[in-house]
């Protein structure tokens, strides 16, 4: 029981929910999600389960694919539905307008997270600090965009679908959005697509999860090439000891033995492998 498994995590739980329901039901020792979803939020949830959490960073490095839907003319103090209504605004855009400083955020850009968010300050969570009133700003992060589509606007919710990398909050271009246009904004619904390799396509629910269901960890990592050791450098690459005279050219790779079993992920520079994370 080593690997990942794919939720379709319903709107109105938390993410930590989800992960002791499953723990619960799978009997597993260790398990983890790869990265969270709020409250609110739905769709693929990535968990790792018992010895697959070594790989977790991974994931959490890979760009994610969002349906989200804007509502114009409220933004709250957690941006969004959730929230206290802090602004409120009759001023809706038209559609021209909105697709012009939407398509703005695509590209690199500097993002302000939200208040509530699970970012901490001083070891514990903004959301913790905002819920008792003290609203902590942490610094400018650097997110990527890499394209919008879908974009359709009925009277004042448009619906989009966004492409973007790690670290991005919805909920800031949410609020940013609402900003550029005057009128103020925030998320009304916000499903989570896809997330590295990984697509709600392939997910559960949590009722219908199953011990049968979880991908090995060979398998999570199938868009890497594979390479075969010689039992005498098993040892050594388990040891993190550098290995050389590999043709192959640089990059990370599934490492299995002779015998085909699965040791871990390596990385070949210039000829040389040496190990990243082992099983």
């Amino acid at each position: 029981m080593n690997g990942f498994i794919l939720v379709n995590k319903e709107s109105g739980v938390s993410s930590n929910f989800v992960v002791q329901q499953i723990k619960k039901k799978i009997k597993a020792d260790k398990i983890g999600h790869l990265g969270t979803l709020d409250p609110l939020a739905s769709g693929l949830l990535i968990l790792a389960v018992n010895r697959a959490t070594k790989f977790s960073s991974y994931f959490f490095e890979s760009d994610k694919s969002y349906d989200v839907e804007v509502e114009f003319g409220t933004s709250t103090d957690t941006d969004d539905s959730t929230g206290k209504i802090i602004y409120e605004s009759n001023d809706y855009p038209n559609k021209t307008l909105l697709k012009n400083h939407l398509e703005s955020f695509i590209g690199e850009s500097m993002q302000i997270p939200p208040f509530f968010s699970a970012l901490k300050y001083k070891g514990k969570p903004l959301y913790k600090y905002a819920r008792r009133g003290e609203f902590i700003s942490k610094p400018p992060r650097k997110i990527s965009v890499t394209c919008i589509e879908n974009l359709d606007l009925n009277n004042k919710v448009c619906s989009f679908r966004i492409y973007c990398s790690k670290g991005t909050y919805i909920r800031s271009i949410a609020r940013d959005l609402g900003k550029k246009l005057g009128c103020g904004a925030h998320v009304k619904s916000l499903i989570r697509l896809s997330q590295g390799n990984f697509n709600i396509s392939d997910a559960k629910s949590t009722s219908d999860i199953l011990g049968e269901h979880i991908i090995s960890i060979e398998n999570a990592f199938k868009n890497l090439n594979k390479i075969t050791i010689e039992p005498l450098d098993e040892k050594k690459f388990i040891n993190g000891v550098t290995i050389s005279k590999f043709n192959n050219k640089d990059d990370i790779y599934r490492v299995f033995s002779k015998n085909n079993t699965f040791i871990g992920i390596g990385e070949i520079n210039k000829n040389n492998l040496k190990h990243k994370q082992l099983v």
